[in-house]
């Protein structure tokens, strides 16, 4: 019988999966969730955050009580 485990398989609900291609796609994934944190916050969303920051200071009501 092979070992699975010494070749880095395993079985997950009847199907196998190469544990190589997983982590293959856990670093892909990684990269590009790295790579959209570091994308810049655009300016019209940095523009509603400081309104937002302005009608805190103010006191204004968000009409949640």
């Amino acid at each position: 019988m092979i070992d699975r485990e010494a070749k880095g398989e395993t079985s997950r609900g009847g199907r196998k999966t190469d544990l190589g291609s997983t982590d293959a796609i856990a670093s892909q994934l990684k990269q590009f969730y790295t790579s959209v944190e570091e994308e810049p916050i655009p300016d019209h969303l940095l523009g509603l955050l400081e309104k937002l920051d302005e009608a805190e200071r103010s006191g204004g009501s968000n009409g949640a009580n």
